[in-house]
Parts: C-alpha cells; structure tokens; sequence
C-alpha cells in the first residue's frame, strides 16, 4: 500500500470478468456441449485474467485488485476457497475432475438440483448460494489465488487479492437442507472458519503480499446485534492475527452503517466505502472514533451505472474528505463487475449521450485522474469546465405523467374481476402455463442477427418469426397447457426488446455484463423522456392467438423492471421515470386487449430487486413502484386477467407490496427455494396475511437442467394447495425456459401439466 507521502493512491475494487468480446461465454458454452477442451478453457480463463490485470496496471492505478476472475460466480469460488462443499456433493467430489465437480454444483445434473441462485445485493448479478450444515469442515485451498499472484509478481504487478469476507460469506449461504438442529445457523461456523482466514494471510504474507481486500457486502444491509456482534469479534480476531498483509474491509452497495464504527475500532488499515451509492458527509465522518488513522478507501466511482463523475463536484467532496482522512485512495464504490468494458467501442450511441458515459475502462481513468487532480490540483484542461449536456424533454410525456390521476392506478374489485375472467376464459382448475419464452432456434437467432445487419427484409423476418411462433404453439397444444405463449422468438432480451421500440432509450453493441454463469445482457440506457411510437408484441401476439382456440398470453414487462435492469438517468426522481415508462406500457396493455388478447402478463421480476438494502426508504420505495406497476395494468376491462411474475419474499412489507399490485395471478420465482415460499406462503394464510388473488408459486427451478418426476411436482402443488385455495393456484415454472434445451423443457412440463391434471382430479371428488 503506497503511503500518502507519494501522493494519493487510486484502485478499483474489481474488474468485469467475462471478456470484452464474451469469450469466457463462448468458451463455458463449448465446453458444456463438448466442443471446447479443458484445456482450451483453461487457456481462455488464464487470458482473460491476465489480459485484465495487464491492462488495469497500464491505466497507471496504484493497486490492481487480484483473484476477481471466476469460471462461474466468485461466492462460490470463495466457499471453494475455504473448502466448503456441500454435504449433498461430496459423494461426487473424488470422481469427478475439479472443474467439472464445480460446474455440477452450480449447474446441477439430470437427478440433483444446482445451488439456488440468488441476487446479489439489488444489482443484476446473481450468485450461487453455498449450503453450509453443522458437519461442514472448512480447510483452506488457496493455489489457484497463490498462483495468480505469483505469476503478476514476475510481470512487476503485485495485487491485492480480493477474498469475500467470513461474516458475508456465512450470512450469504444457506442452511443445507439435510441439517437437523433447529439452533443451527450459519453463523455457528464463525469459530471454525476464522482460523482458515488466518491461514490465507499467512500464505500471503510469505509470498510479500502487502495488502489482501475483504469485502462483507452483507453489512451495508440492516443486521441484527447479534451479526455485528460477529462482526466485531471477527475483525478484532483477524487484525490481531500473527503473520498478515495488511487489511481492506470494504463495505460495497450502500451504506456501511454500524460496521464502519467496529472497524475503526479495530486494528484493520483500511476501510472501504461505497460514497457513490451512500455519500457520507465528511463531518459525520469526522465524528467516528478512530477514523483518522485508517487509510479509506473513497469509493466516489460508481460501479453500478454508466454515468460519468461530475469531475468538480466529486473532486471538491475529495479535498474536505482528505482533511478528515489524510491517508485517502480514489477507488470504485464496488467492483466494475457490472459495467461493460469500454464505451468507445460503440459507434452507433448518438454523441451528447457518449459523452456522458463511462463503462470500466473509463471510470478505471477517472479514478486515476481524480486521485492525480487530489495530488497535484486540477490540470487547466480541468480548469475549463465541459458544458452540460441537456436532452430535450418531451413536452407531452410531461404533461401526460403530470395529468394522471388516482383513478387511473385502480381497476374493479377483484372478486368483481374473477367472476367476468372465468366467465370469459373458462379455466380448469390449477391451469397449466409458462412464464413466456420459449427455446430460440439456430435458425431464428440468425434471422435476428440478419435483420440488424440489414440483410434480411422485414417480411422475410416475419415470415421465419411466425413459423417459430406456430412450432411453439402446437408444441404447447400437444403438451397439454392450458394456457399458451407465442415463445418470444422475436426477443433476443426482454428489457433491450422493449427499449429499443421506445423513445428515450439508447443501445450498445458490445455493453455486455455478466448476470450468471456464462448468462450475459446488455442493458439498455435510459437517458430521456419515454414513449412509445407504435405497438410492440401486438402482432405477434395476435398471430399466435389466431393459431388455436386456447387463451394465448400477451406477455409485457413491467415499469419498475424496465428500469432495474437498464442504466437509468439521474437527472430527475426515479418515480418520474417509473410513471413515463409505465404509461408506455399501459398502451401497450390496452391495445393488446384492444386485439383480443384476454391474458396480459406484466413482467415485474426486479420489483423486489430494486427494494433498499435497508428499512429506511422501502416503504416509500414501494408506494412508488406499485404505484407504477398499477398505472401500468388499470387501463383494462375486468374480463382482462392481468398477470405478474415476481420474486417472493420473506419481509411482510414486501407480501403486502405484492398483494397491493393488484394483479389476478401473481408467479411467483423461487428466490431461495419452492418450500421455503410454501412454507411463507402457509404462515400467511395462518396468520391471516399474505396473497389473496390468482399464485403460481413456480415448481420447479427453470434456469435448471434438472427434469423434475411428476410426484415431486404433484407433492409441490399439493403443498401448495394447503396454501393456496385450490380455485386460486396456477402450474408454472418459476421462471422463462429459452435458456433450456426441448430435451429438458418438453419432460418437465409434460410432468408438470400431469401433476396438476392429478391434482385436479382429485379436488373434484
């Protein structure tokens, strides 16, 4: 760690990972399906780590973070780390080879489920949640790390290696199902994992590490006395420790609350805050016992949206923090890992929005150039202040969001609904359906690629669009579901598919950013007012009703979810944007019914997402994006049914946010697993509580290759069935399929609709 007497230090606190071109994607994918060796992924693996941090030490940062490369997700990568397998795949663990005992465990086999996956703290990442019980035996396994920093060593790099920290890993990990103890948690490890913490350091340490980062991302959430109670016996342990690299204690996504009070307590040399996402006041600051002699680590960069710094602004905010803590380094709030790499790979973004953005690459030089200004003072080309750019704003949308009323957020009472809806649809009991996509072809995915290349007409593209949409449709007619979708062969992402048929929003070519696993998006950019030009899914829609006699879905997203998982502006109040957006969709819902489409499902899987890490702010987060959410979908007959697909929850202010959408069905995604949202689902209805409309609490996990049998779907829905009154509760996945194969998909939904035709044999007798 440099010493403030060189100047101020610069860092980022980690780098995006799957290659500015998706070459870990390409080469995961090829190596799943059999194409690509392990050693040709091996290779890809070790290029992509070393080309970045190669590539971070060339922009001139004083500390290049190490160990941020991951084959799949970096929690679990670091449960590895400290040896902890879960007990449900150590019977495979000595007969397979390493990599691919990892791949089973975040991607499951044909007879056991993966690890959940799990969002990762309000972001779009998602991790794969550790499964931890009181047998686990930690044990350290540490070469890779070692390795990666033996071999930057002898190019003249030394990194800081990045390690999650104990407290977040335990609090990030579940329960394993097999664990007994009703006492136990996972906290209950803490003694047995610390001394393997040690062990690391003590590795690194002989290697002449300087400094090893630990970030324990859980304490920017509300966390019991009994958790910082954890956290303060762990970081006075380790900083007391023997031999050690000095200490980073990062707290990225938000406010880092009572661990930053704990930690300045402690011996630890480094604190990180996350100032793009919670700007601490320096007085406030100031007022920390201890503060003044730790090196902090100003995280004034966001790492979560694509917007450049005000450069005077942020280094102002610098200078007053430097007098509160001299021994200051510039950094990012979190890692870069969910930014794309470079903006100036995009041709085609109009100017006055390019030069507004900042993907990795540039916001790993503004964290340079902010520490040099804070060193030196600002260069003259600094002096001379950049004119703002303004977007022209929509009169109309404008007036339009101003002129909604209450009136407009409301539909008829539901059981007013219900009664039209089933008159006008005629449902069977526990209906079968899908959340929406469908498997895309080879086939289709070049028509969609030609079609932006200009080198396919539109009535050609239709044509193939149409065939897909008819394939899906008889597929679906033979399986026996009961409701239908058209498979959205026409989207390649259902946020960019939007966007791009929106006013307000601009695209990338090369935006990609890591969601999962080899799972990649390019989110779009909202930069200014939205409308909607013309229809956007009417057609196809329409096209795939025309094809059978059974209700077909319209299948939208939802406002909230639009902006949760786009990079949104941040010149006006988030609820503003939530209202333009939602206005779009609600004429899209409109003419959609106008078509003849009788079911609308409203997508809004990032409501629960965009939730504050802590109390304060969610409920007035929710009034909002509810709000939103029923703008969006009122503008319909009652015979409409109107559907969302959401992901559940355990905080009650989050049940009644749901039950407060208004929607007639609600599918729900299985954030941690279908028996724990069972089980919710239950201790609602006991309590009184909980979702008084349409549930289809999705059972069985989509994003898997598992097939799930017909009686562990047939044991599921019957739970829910305890839950949910029978004439309430729908048969789905838990989630879209165009990720899975027919092999997989076309069992597990013939099972699915044979289990809830079971069910519905036996509600009759």
């Amino acid at each position: 760690m440099a010493s403030s007497g060189d100047g101020y230090g610069s860092s980022v606190l980690g780098y995006p990972r799957i290659g500015p071109h998706r070459e870990l994607k390409r080469a995961l994918e090829g190596y799943w399906h059999g194409s690509v060796s392990r050693e040709e992924l091996l290779t890809v693996g070790r290029d992509l780590q070393e080309s970045a941090i190669s590539e971070l030490a060339a922009t001139g940062i004083t500390q290049v973070p190490g160990n941020t490369f991951s084959f799949y997700d970096h929690v679990l990568d670091n449960a590895l780390l400290f040896g902890a397998v879960p007990t449900r795949y150590k019977p495979f663990q000595d007969s397979m080879d390493p990599l691919d005992f990892y791949f089973t465990m975040a991607r499951g086999g044909p007879d056991y489920p993966p690890l959940e996956l799990v969002k990762y703290f309000g972001t779009n990442y998602h991790y794969r949640q550790p499964e931890l019980d009181a047998t686990t035996e930690f044990s350290l396994h540490a070469e890779a790390l070692l390795d990666e920093l033996d071999r930057a060593r002898a190019r003249g790099i030394e990194l800081r290696p990045v390690v999650l920290g104990p407290v977040s890993l335990l609090l990030l990990s579940k329960v394993a199902p097999c664990e007994t103890d009703p006492e136990f948690t996972t906290l209950s490890l803490l003694d047995t994992l610390l001394p393997q913490y040690e062990a690391l350091f003590t590795e690194l340490a002989r290697r002449n590490a300087t400094c090893v980062q630990l970030d324990e991302p859980s304490f920017t959430s509300d966390r019991t006395s009994e958790e910082l109670a954890a956290f303060e016996k762990t970081y006075q342990r380790l900083s007391t420790s023997g031999l050690r690299p000095r200490m980073l204690v990062t707290g990225p996504y938000g406010d880092f609350g009572e661990a930053l009070t704990i930690l300045a307590a402690s011996k630890v040399e480094a604190i990180g805050l996350d100032l793009a996402s919670h700007r601490v006041k320096p007085d406030d600051l100031a007022a920390i016992p201890g503060i003044k002699r730790k090196r902090l680590y100003a995280g004034v960069i966001s790492g979560r949206n694509v917007w450049r710094a005000d450069r005077f602004v942020t280094l102002t905010y610098l200078n007053e923090l430097a007098k509160v803590c001299p021994d200051l380094v510039v950094s990012t709030g979190c890692t870069l890992l969910h930014v794309p790499y470079d903006v100036l790979v995009e041709y085609e973004i109009d100017g006055n929005v390019a030069d507004r953005l900042a993907f990795a690459k540039q916001k790993t030089t503004e964290v340079v150039s902010l520490a040099k200004a804070l060193t030196d003072g600002p260069s003259e080309k600094w002096r001379k202040r950049p004119t703002s750019v303004h977007f022209k704003q929509k009169h109309a949308v404008r007036q339009r969001v101003y002129a909604v009323t209450d009136e407009m957020r409301q539909r008829e009472p539901y059981e007013v609904r219900k009664v039209a809806q089933q008159e006008k649809l005629k449902l069977p009991v526990v209906p079968a359906t899908t959340l929406g996509s469908f498997p895309h072809s080879d086939q289709i995915k070049q028509a969609r690629y030609e079609l932006g290349q200009g080198r396919l007409e539109w009535d050609e593209y239709r044509t193939r669009v149409q065939a897909e949409i008819e394939a899906t449709i008889r597929l679906q007619e033979d399986i026996g579901l009961d409701v239908l979708v058209h498979g959205e062969h026409e989207r390649n992402d259902m946020i960019q598919y939007f966007a791009e048929l929106l006013e307000g929003f601009s695209f990338t070519h090369n935006g990609w950013v890591q969601v999962y696993g080899s799972r990649c998006v390019r989110p779009p950019i909202l930069y200014g007012d939205v409308s909607r030009p013309a229809p956007m899914s009417v057609e196809w829609s329409t096209y795939a009703q025309s094809l059978t006699d059974r209700p077909v879905k319209g299948i939208v997203t939802g406002p909230v979810t639009m902006l949760a998982r786009s990079f949104v502006r941040q010149d006006q109040p988030l609820y503003e944007t939530a209202d333009q957006v939602a206005l779009a969709i609600r004429d899209e819902v409109v003419d959609l019914e106008k078509a003849g489409i009788g079911i609308i499902q409203v997508d809004e899987p990032a409501i629960r997402e965009l939730l504050p890490l802590r109390e304060k702010g969610r409920a007035e987060y929710l009034r909002w994006s509810v709000a939103a959410f029923r703008l969006a979908t009122s503008g319909v007959r009652p015979e409409t049914q109107i559907h969302t697909h959401i992901g559940y929850s355990g905080l009650q202010i989050v049940v009644d946010a749901i039950e407060e959408l208004d929607a007639d069905v609600t599918a729900i995604v299985a954030t941690r697993s279908i028996e724990w949202v069972l089980e919710a689902l239950q201790g609602d209805v006991s309590e009184g509580a909980g979702l008084t409309r349409g549930v289809g609490p999705g059972v069985y996990e989509s994003r898997s290759a598992r097939i799930p049998d017909i009686d562990e779907l047939d044991e599921l829905l019957t739970k829910a069935s305890d839950a949910v009154d029978i004439d309430r509760l729908w048969a789905n996945p838990d989630g879209g399929l165009k990720t899975r194969h027919h092999w997989q998909l076309d069992p597990s939904l013939r099972n699915l609709v044979a289990a809830a035709r079971r069910l519905r044999r036996r509600s009759r007798s």
